[in-house]
């Protein structure tokens, strides 16, 4: 129950332990193409270049902003936690001039003070973090699209942690970058980075006047691979991971098959019923609201009479591997619980009890009936 790697589907672990293919062969040149379709379908981007590459979330972050920034162009992070902070650290490192807006712990940045900042100088390029793992935060992605068309900004959406499990219609929207990493809402064991681009920001790329800083992140050799795999045609910049493409392509089928307006709702549930359900156990979350609340995962605050290594010991006791705090200035306060992508409602259920029974064992007394209760009523709904 960690916020990624996640649990995955039979179909997708059954196509991981095929026996390799080679990335020519006419069958796998289909697969790719088949995922490079299907993202532009779960963005809700058509008009968008996908990118699929063997890395992490962390390369598909950088790949937009070496793609993206030239030395010397300004742009403006807005962070809500730890890997707000590490868009700017990527930023920096690729020559740009950086601001970074961060709001307090379990809070966003105020609209109105993203619109002045983006007033006060001439930005060419915003990130956000959509929702953040080390705080479960969640930011309105559609204002943010808004607010980068409006003052003519590049906008770059880190949905590590939400594509696939919280809406974003991308080209609606007009956010220029969504990116993600397949082992989160997608779905799929970890190893792959995916982008999508807008027409605005591939024309940004094209019209560079200096070289992109990176070559292995540099969308000059990946482009033509993309094109190739789309037409059905074979193609070679880098070895690409052949298992991982493969169950991507059962991934993705099964995130279209479910219906991405059901999948969204799905989330919204199972988030909404997990937090009442820490709630009914006495725990406070980071978020400050539910307006601000992640559905893909939980962060709750631990009681102050129980330290985190004394129960994430009497978690794995319980048979139940969750995840501590991550954001160092409150590293051991908390904890943090994944539930998306096929989580069913018998996992969270064991979770709450795993939880509640850890709570116990630390001492400080609570009934796992009371979460189990307040997550079996909203689950049956």
């Amino acid at each position: 129950m960690i916020p990624g790697p996640i649990e995955c589907e039979t179909d997708v672990l059954k196509a991981m332990g095929e026996p390799p293919k080679s990335h020519t062969a006419p069958d796998f040149i289909k697969s790719f193409g088949n995922c490079l379709n299907m993202m532009k379908e779960v963005w809700m981007c058509p008009s968008g270049q996908p990118f699929l590459v063997a890395g992490t979330g962390t390369l598909a972050m950088e790949m937009a902003a070496a793609n993206l920034i030239e030395e010397n162009d300004k742009a403006l992070v807005i962070s809500t936690g730890y890997f707000g902070r590490r868009y700017a650290d990527i930023l920096e490192r690729h020559g740009a001039h950086v601001t970074i807006l961060e709001a307090p712990v379990g809070e966003v940045v105020e609209t109105a003070d993203i619109e002045a900042e983006l007033q006060h100088k001439d930005y060419k390029l915003m990130t956000f973090t959509h929702v953040d793992t080390s705080t479960a935060v969640m930011v309105d992605a559609a204002s943010m699209g808004a607010l980068g068309r409006k003052h003519n900004v590049l906008t770059v959406l880190d949905g590590v942690c939400s594509v696939a499990g919280e809406e974003i219609r991308q080209e609606e929207w007009g956010i220029d970058v969504v990116l993600t990493a397949s082992q989160k809402a997608i779905g799929v064991p970890p190893g792959l980075a995916m982008l999508v681009a807008s027409p605005k920001a591939m024309e940004t790329w094209k019209s560079r006047k200096t070289p992109v800083r990176s070559y292995y992140a540099d969308w000059d050799n990946w482009l033509p691979i993309m094109e190739a795999y789309t037409a059905g045609k074979p193609a070679y910049f880098g070895t690409p991971a052949v298992n991982l493409v493969m169950a991507l392509e059962a991934g993705l089928g099964n995130i279209l098959k479910e219906g991405l307006p059901e999948r969204f709702e799905r989330h919204k549930k199972n988030g909404k019923a997990f937090r009442e359900a820490m709630r009914a156990l006495g725990l406070s979350m980071i978020p400050k609201n539910e307006t601000v609340t992640a559905n893909t995962l939980s962060a709750p605050y631990l009681p102050d009479d129980v330290s985190l290594p004394d129960f994430m010991k009497a978690m794995g006791e319980a048979e139940v591997i969750i995840a501590g705090g991550l954001l160092p200035e409150i590293k051991g306060r908390y904890i943090r619980i994944g539930h998306m992508g096929c989580v069913a409602h018998t996992d969270l259920m064991n979770a709450v009890r795993g939880i509640a029974r850890a709570l116990n064992q630390c001492a400080h007394k609570t009934n796992e009936d009371d979460g189990v209760l307040a997550i079996d009523k909203i689950m049956r709904k």
